[in-house]
């Protein structure tokens, strides 16, 4: 009989070590939970966190755990899903983590598709070492290391992911456990590279850039959540939707200036071209809704499997299968 697992299987009972109201601890528990539902084993789940505060993720889940070094989670991630495809990999990080140091190696985790899982925990900051503006952090943004504001403009998370030839891009709200569960599962379903940002804020250093939709009234009215194949409606009454409005989107209620339902937009997360799927990733406040759920889940041949195809291909070709057959492929003597 197969074993039904708990959230509980998926900690190790050492209580989180962050600040009080952190969106870690949301995210905390909606893994523990997706890990549950998702019903792998802990002994055959791997997470992986590099350096920040949304790494300490690994000192308070069950499972195999491994606390890496700045910027290389992805790294020893993709390294161990190449080495046992068969483990579910998991690696949170964060904004700082991941788009800075790490930034070379998510590119090319996502380039080559392997089969891991990335939770990228954004709170627009460095929160670990005090408050630094990170590569998410908006342009004018005043922090310890930009006083007078960041002269840079910042990364967006799902469109280096898609220029990177992503195949898979979800997005959350640290403070929406049954829609964070729900993203993580849909990550784990695709075959090939995930990344699914959870949106949260930094209450001590950088707290409220979230807030319009860190509420659930705030993200009846601020945000929309993407279902594949239905109409893109948002609004406390989905009495707004998004329509095309020549090569751009426009925000319209349904049933004034002669819009109807017919002219809101499907979601298609599953289309190739990746056109509309950024125009709703780039989308944000005041003019448009925050868009949630599954951006873009588009099919690919994943690299750990390729590999391993490709090492068999090999090896069927061989005329030795051990280093002792190796041996007696070339000339061979005796000496007596």
């Amino acid at each position: 009989m197969e074993k039904k697992y708990t959230a509980e299987d998926f900690s190790n009972g050492v209580k989180g070590r962050w600040c009080a109201g952190c969106g870690d601890f949301g995210l905390h528990a909606a893994l523990k939970k997706a890990l549950a539902e998702i019903g792998t084993a802990p002994c055959n789940t791997e997470i992986i966190t590099g350096i920040g505060c949304s790494s300490r993720m690994a000192y308070h889940m069950g499972g195999y755990c491994f606390h890496t070094i700045h910027g290389r989670a992805i790294a020893v991630a993709s390294g161990a899903k190449i080495a046992k495809p068969e483990l579910d990999v998991w690696t949170v990080t964060g904004d700082g983590d991941c788009m800075a140091i790490g930034g070379n190696h998510f590119i090319h985790a996502l380039r080559r598709n392997v089969d891991i899982n990335i939770v990228l925990l954004n709170n627009r900051i460095y929160g670990l070492t005090k408050g630094q503006y990170s590569p998410t952090s908006a342009r004018g943004f005043v922090s310890k290391s930009s006083p007078y504001g960041t002269v840079e403009d910042p990364f967006k998370p799902a469109e280096l992911t898609i220029g990177a030839s992503g195949h898979f891009f979800a997005r959350c709200v640290a403070t929406d456990l049954p829609g964070s569960v729900e993203m993580l599962e849909a990550a784990h379903a695709h075959k090939g590279a995930s990344v699914v940002e959870v949106l949260q804020n930094c209450v001590t250093f950088n707290d409220n850039t979230f807030g319009d939709i860190y509420t659930k009234e705030g993200r009846a009215h601020k945000a929309i959540y993407l279902h594949q194949g239905e109409k893109m409606l948002f609004g406390v009454n989905k009495e707004f939707g998004l329509a095309q409005d020549g090569f751009n989107l426009k925000v319209v209620k349904v049933g004034e200036d002669g819009y109807t339902l017919d002219d809101v937009l499907v979601h298609d997360a599953h289309c190739e071209d990746t056109t509309l799927q950024i125009k709703l990733a780039q989308m944000e406040g005041p003019d448009f809704p925050v868009a949630l759920g599954v951006i873009r889940d588009v099919k690919a041949p994943n690299y750990d499997w390729a590999v391993e195809d490709q090492i068999d291909q090999v090896k069927a070709k061989k005329s030795y299968h051990n280093f002792a057959e190796l041996l007696l492929t070339n000339d061979t003597w005796t000496i007596k």
